[in-house]
């Protein structure tokens, strides 16, 4: 299965349903599974800023409890659009999901869909890029 490391508390919000888009600095024409990784760091101190802090404790959660070095979730990449000045004027994506993520002009955002949390995190080292894990059933 792919997957894609992604930095805490990131990772973690997209697991929880609060995060529908990655935002990536490259164009990806894939489109179906993948397994999101928690990476090694956490970024504790943007776990202290709103709206991280306050949507991660209606998780009951803080940077302490956040899984590193683990696949977390199963999901669908959807869909990949480039970020233009005229969608960010016109208030795209707004909310929590803008501050989430970088749409910076020229980047691109990653629609992901049926987002599934694990029960168990699987432990794995995670790459750049996406890279391959040989799921078994039994992991899911």
């Amino acid at each position: 299965m792919k997957c894609l490391t992604i930095r805490q508390p990131w990772a973690t919000l997209i697991a929880l349903g609060e995060k529908q888009f990655e935002t990536r600095s490259w164009w990806t024409l894939y489109r179906g599974p993948l397994a999101i990784h928690a990476g090694m760091q956490v970024d504790r101190a943007i776990c202290l800023t709103e709206p991280y802090r306050s949507v991660l404790a209606r998780h009951g959660l803080t940077s302490d409890d956040l899984p590193t070095g683990s696949i977390i979730a199963t999901s669908r990449i959807a869909d990949c659009l480039e970020v233009t000045s005229h969608e960010v004027q016109q208030g795209w994506p707004g909310g929590n999901e803008y501050v989430f993520g970088d749409y910076t002009e020229g980047r691109f955002a990653w629609k992901l869909e049926e987002v599934v949390p694990l029960v168990h995190p699987i432990p794995a080292k995670g790459r750049l890029g996406f890279w391959e894990y040989p799921v078994l059933e039994e992991d899911m």
